[in-house]
């Protein structure tokens, strides 16, 4: 029986043992725990577990079988795992082939039983999937109409959504740009704030400078106070001085807030400063005549005591004969008093006598009392002589004493007198150089004005009753007024202003350091304009056979080959290049040319054949090329000298009503400048363009004809020409006509590059011409006003092109 246990398959789970249920130990659960397993659905085991549970749940399944009714019976709660049907398919009979037929068969039974309790498991199932169907469709159903219900819905809310995601995007575009907005005024805001930040540097670094100067003037100004303590009343000017050193001290104090309020500071100082000069030297003259006055007292008190000591000499001497006399005197009536004793004891005289002795000794005792008078009244006299010659001692001590301390005063005001002009160089030199930072930041046009003396031919008349210079510390050296017959004043105000008085050399020393930027490797240019007449020509060329006359070409030249010459030392080598041409009735004529004496250099010969086309042409970096152009290399200011002369025999001049020898064309010099610094290896490119341009003129008054009217109309065009793109430059247009004429389109880079250009307005003083000076000045004033770029310095490490460009 044992063997028959062990070799039997396992009973169903729910097999009755002694009249108990046995429970399994493995993955069984019965239905009404709520969780079924069923091997035909492995994919979706757990719902497929609930559900197939529910359905056992609620239906009670009964086994139909043949064999054992009782455990079909018990067999409608079976469940079945995976595990159990696959096992229960795969195995096999088991038993020895010596085992019993009837063991064999009671296997072969109780598989067989478990088999068909597995298949109406699976029967059972399939009927509670069928049901599970029919209940999922109708539930499918209701979900489905319920989505349609739900899409509808979804459908309005998305209809509404879009609205409101235009209405958002139409915001958020509005943001957008808003915030765009704001971003460009936060980019602008910051750049203001870095040049603001970089101005309260500047301002910082200049106050500090200041305010150093400001306490070595106050300690000069406790000094001074101290000393004029002692000469309150000797010298009210120098208090005047140290009031107005105060008033200065409080100015620079206030004005210690913008650079351009330093600038005022520093002409107010220069202002100040050329007051208290004119104050100390006439101080210094006060002194210097009070110092005469002491000498004459001096040399009148030492002649009164040379006069004093003669006097005491002959009193002196006077009283020794006084004293003599008395001696001589004494010892007579010493010798009659013993004559008379002798007489009274020897002799017995008679009383006449001895009477008339007695009156002798009274008138000579009357004499001795009379010498002793005259005695005392010469010792009073010495001693009144004696305290005179004291008393001119000490007035004579104090003299020299006092002279000594104002010349010591003399000196300590001449050495603050120096300072204090030095002072002023310094301050001159500043506010030039701050000025000229400015322009070259701003990008203008720097203009200079300069006024020529009256001539004789300008008849009747003076500068003082159509020119006039302001005075005050905005103007002072840069303002000019010109007035008219009517009394109308108008006022104008450049970097500059040179009046009838100033030298060549004056003028120079102003663009001297314009000149020098040319070596450094910038593009300079510098021309005059005026009305015929005016001193253009001066200024420009001058006379060169006067050294103190030399005009501003003559003199920049020579300033570029000594700096050069001195640049050696560091390394520096320079190659110069020269070329000059004048545009005569809106052609170009070459000055250097070898066929300019033979008349062939024209553009087109008198018969109209066709000669050499001078032709401008502008490259991408900004330089102006004229084909067929002569250019000379130049080593020395002599080589430039005769090129000069050369060029001053070939330019056109002409005679007219307002001017013996009036330039009809406009005159352009240029010096191509290259410098290579061997230690460096760094190379630079520089151009200085020098032009005298012709004068305008009323064909009224000059009284032009024939080929003099051409000129002169082609002149006036060419200036207009120039005034028209001036005007376009300073209304910031964007087209400028360069075009219209030859001197614009050659003048192009100059006036709308990145050059250093300067102006210079000449003026004349005649009153007949101040309609002219009126439109000279004010076409000066828009060109002052105009902004051309910044000034970009030219280096390269290329090889140097050698043809000539006008910058």
């Amino acid at each position: 029986m044992a063997s028959r246990n062990q070799n039997r398959p396992p009973r169903s789970p729910f097999t009755k043992k002694d009249g108990n249920e046995e429970v399994p130990l493995d993955k069984r659960r019965r239905i009404g725990a709520g969780r079924m397993v069923g091997p035909p659905l492995a994919a979706s085991r757990g719902r497929g577990r609930q559900a197939f549970s529910e359905v056992n749940s609620r239906q009670d399944v009964t086994a139909t079988s043949d064999v054992g009714s009782g455990e079909g019976s018990e067999c409608g709660t079976v469940e079945f795992t995976k595990e159990e049907v696959e096992a229960l398919l795969n195995e096999k009979l088991k038993g020895k082939k010596l085992d019993p037929l009837k063991v064999k068969l009671d296997n072969a039974i109780d598989y067989i039983k478990r088999l068909k309790l597995c298949l109406k498991w699976f029967q059972q199932v399939e009927q509670n999937h069928v049901l599970e169907k029919a209940n999922l469709q109708s539930s499918i159903e209701a979900v489905e109409k319920k989505c349609t219900d739900i899409e509808l819905e979804m459908k309005n809310k998305v209809e509404e959504l879009n609205v409101i995601i235009l209405d958002l995007r139409k915001t958020i575009s509005s943001l957008e740009d808003r915030v765009a907005k704001e971003e460009s005024d936060k980019l602008d805001a910051i750049e203001c704030h870095r040049k603001e930040k970089e101005a309260r540097v500047d301002s910082e670094k200049l106050q500090a400078s200041l305010s150093a100067q400001l306490d070595k003037t106050r300690q000069e100004k406790l000094a001074a106070e101290q000393k004029a303590a002692s000469f309150e009343d000797m010298y009210k000017r120098g208090q005047e001085y140290n009031v107005s050193l105060q008033q200065y001290n409080g100015k620079l104090q206030k004005d210690n807030e913008t650079i351009s309020e330093s600038l005022k500071r520093v002409e107010m100082e220069k202002l100040t400063i050329v007051e208290n000069l004119s104050n100390l030297r006439c101080h210094n003259k006060a002194l210097q005549d009070q110092l005469a006055s002491f000498k004459a007292s001096q040399d009148e008190v030492i002649k009164q005591k040379e006069s004093l000591s003669n006097e005491l000499r002959c009193l002196r001497v006077e009283l020794q004969q006084v004293r003599d006399d008395r001696d001589r005197q004494v010892t007579q009536m010493q010798a009659l008093t013993a004559e008379i004793v002798k007489y009274k004891e020897f002799t017995g005289k008679s009383c006449a006598e001895l009477d008339n002795l007695t009156i002798k000794s009274n008138a000579l005792e009357e004499t001795c009392s009379s010498q002793r008078e005259h005695i005392r009244t010469l010792q009073h006299q010495l001693t009144a002589a004696n305290e005179k010659l004291k008393m001119a001692d000490l007035s004579a001590s104090e003299t020299r004493t006092e002279f000594e301390e104002q010349k010591r005063t003399v000196c300590e005001l001449q050495e603050r007198l120096a300072d204090a002009e030095f002072q002023l160089i310094e301050g001159e030199k500043l506010r030039k150089k701050l000025h000229n930072t400015i322009l070259e930041l701003k990008g203008n046009i720097r203009v200079f004005c300069r006024v020529r003396p009256l001539l004789p031919e300008d008849g009747v008349g003076t500068e003082a009753t159509v020119i006039a210079y302001p005075t005050s510390t905005e103007t002072l050296g840069r303002g000019i007024d010109l007035v008219q017959s009517a009394g109308q004043k108008y006022p104008f105000t450049f970097d500059k202003v040179f009046s009838h008085e100033a030298s060549q050399q004056d003028v120079f020393v102003e663009i001297s350091q314009l000149v020098q930027s040319a070596l450094d490797g910038y593009k300079v240019c510098i021309f005059a304009y005026g009305q015929t007449g005016s001193g253009k020509t001066y200024t420009m060329m001058g006379r060169p056979e006067t050294s103190a006359q030399k005009g501003l070409i003559p003199r920049s030249l020579e300033q570029i080959f000594q700096t050069s010459q001195s640049l050696q030392a560091q390394g520096w080598k320079y190659k110069m290049q020269a070329s000059m041409l004048e545009i005569y009735n809106e052609t170009i004529r070459d000055l250097l040319s070898t066929n300019r004496s033979s008349g062939l250099d024209m553009s087109r010969t008198e018969n109209g054949a066709p000669g050499k086309q001078y032709t401008i042409k502008h490259d991408v970096n900004g330089n102006t090329h004229v084909s067929d152009l002569t250019i000379v290399d130049v080593c020395s200011i002599n080589e430039i000298s005769s090129l000069l002369q050369q060029a001053a025999h070939s330019r056109s001049v002409g005679r007219t009503q307002m001017n013996e020898q009036s330039s009809r064309s406009h005159f352009v010099f240029t010096l191509r400048i290259s410098g290579v610094n061997e230690s460096t290896e760094q190379q630079v490119q520089g151009v200085l363009n020098l032009i005298d341009l012709a004068g305008s003129e009323r064909l009224s008054k000059s009284g032009s004809t024939g080929d003099r009217l051409k000129e002169t109309q082609a002149i006036n065009k060419s200036l207009s020409s120039l005034a028209d793109v001036i005007f376009a430059l300073a209304k910031k247009e964007d087209h400028v006509p360069f075009r219209n004429s030859k001197l614009t389109y050659l003048l192009q880079p100059c006036l709308g590059g990145d050059s250093k250009t300067l102006m210079f307005v000449n003026i004349s003083p005649d009153p007949s011409s101040v309609g002219e000076s009126l439109c000279s000045l004010r076409f000066a004033a828009r060109v002052n006003s105009c902004e051309i770029g910044i000034p970009r310095r030219q280096t390269t490490v290329k090889p140097i092109d050698n043809r000539l460009s006008y910058g």
